[in-house]
């Protein structure tokens, strides 16, 4: 019994020296498509996934393009395209704070969705199929799902004889 009481307060500790932000605002540095820092804090953008700052992804043509960069130079311009503000909703297993964002009232999820440089996880799934019908960014070609893209980049990262295999060419 004793045991719970501590870990309750403890619990309300912890949540009273840490408590979830309600609006953020001000200026941010992006990572990549779907992340951003904003002062000491990293957000997460609910409802997206966007590829990797290092994924590459296929033209139509069957040739590679730096879809995550892209993906990431795209958020960072409707970011600067206006003032930024942010509802956090809650934090991730990283401690990243995850929010619906929007500059200037623009949902700027919505808008990687609408651009075809990211993928929806929740509620842009009409956006996603008119970028998709349109072939914008990513649907343009071929490309991997983001989740499917790091989980095998850490696979790789695990496995010290992927990564001799892939340098050799054998992978």
């Amino acid at each position: 019994m004793l045991a719970v009481l501590i870990l309750a307060v403890v619990a309300v500790l912890a949540a009273w020296l840490d408590p979830e932000p309600g609006q953020l605002s001000g200026q941010a540095r992006v990572s990549d498509g779907d992340s951003f820092h904003l002062g000491q804090e990293r957000v997460r953008l609910l409802g997206i996934d966007a590829p990797e700052l290092a994924q590459t992804c296929k033209t139509a043509r069957g040739g590679d393009w730096p879809c995550g960069r892209v993906a990431r130079d795209r958020l960072s311009a409707l970011i600067r395209s206006g003032t930024l503000a942010c509802d956090a909703e809650g934090r991730d297993k990283y401690r990243r704070i995850l929010a619906t964002c929007r500059v200037d009232g623009r949902d700027i999820a919505r808008a990687m969705v609408v651009d075809g440089l990211a993928v929806s996880s929740d509620d842009y799934w009409r956006e996603q199929q008119t970028a998709r019908a349109r072939r914008l960014g990513l649907w343009q070609g071929e490309f991997q799902q983001p989740r499917a893209w790091r989980d095998r980049q850490d696979d790789q990262k695990s496995d010290p004889w992927s990564w001799i295999m892939s340098f050799a060419g054998w992978a």
